[in-house]
């Protein structure tokens, strides 16, 4: 088995501090420390890139910049690495979705990959002007992948739905390759539509144990659809040659979180009915003691940030053990991120995966060509 690493363009700002916010809240001042222009952002995906990831996520929402016009203009700075861009069914017809899905994979020589998100915070959405509730919401994220899939077979569609209508949709170019849709959702409803319609089921870091009931749930109601999925995790990390270098790391970045941040971001975030957020925020609780809720499972970027709260901290080994310990759940796809992106790209690229490569868990996707370092440290 060979696993697959995605990257983080940080869309809503990067620093040396945690950038925290989304999920219905705005981005802290420190996303403003190296603001995300084209040029920072594809010096980031250049480094992944090289490094050896596949691809990188862009998030979406009122606090980052949009993911489909950044990663078309990022896409101009790269040669191999895919975009997984996040979107939302609601916002654009799916016949459009459909178009420019397959005008990016045109464009690009086919390195689009879609991250659709629902979403989980209706007040937000109703500033996009949708005031569907949440299993509204979903039930409409069915009806636009049933949609936006039979378009890309080169169908003609007629569809009168519950939420959406078309008729005689078609696409005069279907994309090659098709993209691949990538997904995540805690609830009864989300897991009956990742069943049905995606490629890849995303679930953020929990711990291993509640990571391989996730797992189970979904693998069960594909089985039921005649269906198999791949399964993916998202985590920040935070590896250095030692142990103790990294948790330093963690530290610092905790002493730098304002209490009077911690406590709006919180309130903010209380309010989510994102089922993943919530189980997000039981992991710490709000408080600052016990954050590291599994062996170098860290639960402290969830004080001040949105959506993934976990990171994978320790030596370049410790990490390389925890990756081998999601694995052997199911878990072939990893999107990662740390702060800043850039640097800790090449922390993670040059520290970690030469020892997943090393085991024969992990191969350069430029091949030869693209071969990574040694590894240069025992840590």
């Amino acid at each position: 088995m060979s696993l697959t690493f995605h990257w983080f363009l940080p869309t809503n700002g990067d620093s040396r501090h945690v950038v925290g916010g989304g999920h219905g809240t705005p981005a802290t001042a420190s996303g403003r420390d190296r603001p995300p222009t084209v040029g920072y952002l594809s010096q980031i995906a250049r480094a992944a890139e090289d490094l050896g990831f596949e691809g990188a996520l862009t998030p979406t929402g009122a606090w980052c910049e949009d993911a489909w016009l950044t990663t078309a203009m990022v896409s101009r700075h790269t040669e191999r690495l895919k975009f997984l861009v996040a979107f939302r069914p609601g916002f654009v017809s799916p016949t459009l979705a459909a178009q420019m899905a397959s005008t990016f994979q045109r464009q690009t020589g086919g390195r689009l990959l879609l991250n659709v998100v629902t979403g989980g915070e209706s007040h937000e959405q109703r500033a996009y002007g949708d005031f569907l509730d949440k299993d509204d919401r979903y039930r409409r994220t069915g009806e636009f992948l049933h949609i936006v899939r039979e378009l890309w077979e080169g169908k003609a569609v007629d569809l009168e739905g519950e939420h959406l209508r078309v008729e005689d949709a078609r696409l005069a170019r279907v994309p090659d390759p098709v993209p691949e849709v990538y997904f995540g959702g805690s609830s009864p409803i989300a897991g009956e539509i990742a069943a049905r319609h995606v490629d890849v089921y995303l679930t953020w870091g929990e711990p291993p144990a509640r990571v391989a009931e996730k797992i189970a749930w979904i693998r069960g109601l594909a089985a039921r659809q005649g269906r198999t999925l791949r399964f993916g995790i998202r985590l920040h990390v935070i590896t250095r040659d030692t142990s103790e270098a990294a948790w330093a790391e963690a530290d610092r970045l905790l002493a730098g979180f304002d209490p009077a941040t911690v406590a709006s971001v919180q309130a903010g975030l209380a309010r989510s009915e994102s089922e993943g957020q919530r189980r997000m925020l039981a992991l710490h609780g709000g408080h600052r003691n016990g954050l590291e809720i599994h062996p170098n499972l860290w639960a402290g970027i969830g004080l001040v940030r949105g959506g993934a709260g976990t990171a994978l901290v320790g030596s370049h080994t410790e990490v390389a053990d925890r990756i081998k310990e999601y694995a052997a759940l199911g878990i072939e796809e990893f999107v990662l991120s740390g702060y800043p992106h850039l640097e800790e790209a090449y922390w993670f690229g040059e520290g970690v995966l030469p020892r997943l490569a090393a085991d024969g868990l992990w191969r350069h996707p430029a091949g030869e060509r693209g071969a990574c370092v040694q590894v240069p440290f025992a840590g």
